[in-house]
């Protein structure tokens, strides 16, 4: 792996005798190099799938929508500001979550994100990345399969509406979404001004809506509740419903296709077993 990297630094143009690995996981290492006495960020892309980062840095920036600063990158590695030396941001805190001021700033993000986002989905966004391309027969059957729950009648359910719920994934609006929500992913200005989003390995178009309820779960109830009235746009009902049936079931898929189903699928299965026909009742009684 240290040839890969100084491969990729040498392509950047940084001479670096040593970089420090902080992680490396899933064809994905994070390093810590010297640039001319900066600290900065090496982050390289092994597998070609995750390269979709770099382009994520290049459309925000293209956007307005605030980033940390990318100083270089190749066509399979980001070269960023070092966090625990910006003289602008630092990492967010665990205690950050319960920051209602902070909460303040972290909504302005999200509109600024979605509000660009929708316009540029609406012109562009035929290749990005969208979770629900999980949700096809073939993945339910093996959530069916995976989980050992063909008994339940929700699988018959939703054999019989899945052409209607495609259908409504299908015309139904998109935007930017981050969909990766945690204080580890988010950067806070030194002065409190400003917070911001950083990995985007996950962004793609979907629900704003989505991405609401991905973070008001991480963040404390005060906070939340300010994060919502900061953020203080409208939310289709409709999507909203779609938003509550298709998060379980794209999770559940997720976990499923995990080589050790994760702890976070049991929740999505729980939801799957106690009333979720209903929640596609609802879905289905608007137009």
């Amino acid at each position: 792996m240290l040839n890969s990297l100084q491969n990729e630094l040498t392509r950047l143009g940084v001479s670096c005798d040593a970089p420090a690995i902080i992680r490396s996981q899933n064809g994905v290492t994070v390093a810590r190099v010297s640039n001319g006495g900066e600290s900065c960020i090496l982050k390289f892309f092994e597998r070609p799938e995750f390269r979709r980062e770099i382009e994520a840095y290049r459309l925000l920036g293209s956007l307005g929508v605030p980033t940390i600063r990318v100083l270089a990158h190749t066509d399979s590695a980001l070269l960023l500001e070092d966090l625990s030396a910006s003289p602008r941001w630092r990492l967010a805190e665990a205690g950050d979550m319960a920051d209602c001021e902070l909460a303040e700033r972290l909504a302005e993000w999200y509109v600024c994100l979605h509000a660009r986002g929708r316009e540029y989905v609406r012109a562009h966004g035929g290749g990005l990345y969208d979770e629900t391309d999980a949700f096809t027969r073939e993945n339910l059957a093996l959530a069916r399969e995976k989980t050992d729950t063909h008994a339940l009648p929700i699988w018959d359910a939703l054999e019989r509406r899945y052409d209607d719920l495609r259908a409504r994934l299908d015309r139904a609006e998109r935007t930017l979404t981050y969909n990766d929500f945690y204080y580890t992913n988010m950067a806070v200005a030194r002065d409190r001004s400003a917070v911001c989003m950083f990995d985007y390995n996950l962004l793609g178009k979907g629900f704003a809506s989505s991405d609401l309820s991905n973070v008001t779960s991480s963040l404390s109830k005060e906070a939340g509740e300010v994060f919502l009235r900061a953020y203080d746009r409208p939310i289709d009902p409709a999507e909203r419903a779609l938003n509550d049936v298709m998060s379980v079931l794209v999770g559940l898929i997720f976990a499923c296709q995990r080589e050790h189903f994760p702890s976070w699928g049991n929740a999505c299965l729980a939801e799957l077993q106690n009333g979720f026909e209903e929640k596609i009742a609802r879905l289905c009684d608007h137009a």
